[in-house]
């Protein structure tokens, strides 16, 4: 299936979990991130990713991985965002990431057919789309975490 900017008609069969009450089988919607310093902006694209199917599943960066693909801790333990990603209501499942290289593999465990991700990643997920379905959201505007840590830190 080619990569897509938007969810489209044609998005294949499902390959999700157990079928829903009118016999289809649902359709599994696959996303990840750090969530650090939770935003508008995460809760923005997660809302959107989960509008694309009918149970939401979530990869949180372990804090390990946070570290070595950015190069400081998380604000946030792993499982503080964990927990916190948990508690919203169009969250269906959550689980850490412990590695970008596992990406298909996760796919495959949680049977996902769409991968939703920011227009940030556009492009680097693409080869997965023998998989599911790629969808590239644009980010919010001027929401950052990064930016939001070091506002925070610099008027602290």
């Amino acid at each position: 299936m080619p990569a897509a900017d938007t969810a489209g008609p044609d998005a294949g069969p499902a390959t999700g979990p157990a079928t829903g009450p009118d016999g289809a089988s649902p359709r599994t919607v696959i996303t990840f991130g750090t969530f650090d310093v939770l935003h508008v902006g995460h809760i923005r694209i997660l809302k959107r990713a989960a509008e694309l199917g009918d149970r939401l599943v979530v990869g949180v960066s372990a804090d390990a991985l946070n570290e070595s693909k950015k190069g400081r801790a998380p604000v946030f333990s792993q499982d503080e965002r964990v927990e916190i990603i948990s508690s919203l209501k169009f969250v269906d499942e959550v689980f850490v990431e412990e590695s970008l290289e596992l990406k298909r593999d996760y796919i495959v465990e949680h049977r996902a057919d769409v991968l939703a991700m920011g227009d940030d990643w556009k492009g680097r997920f693409d080869f997965v789309s023998d998989l599911c379905e790629v969808v590239y959201f644009p980010r919010t505007p001027s929401v950052s975490t990064t930016e939001l840590i070091e506002h925070i830190a610099n008027t602290a």
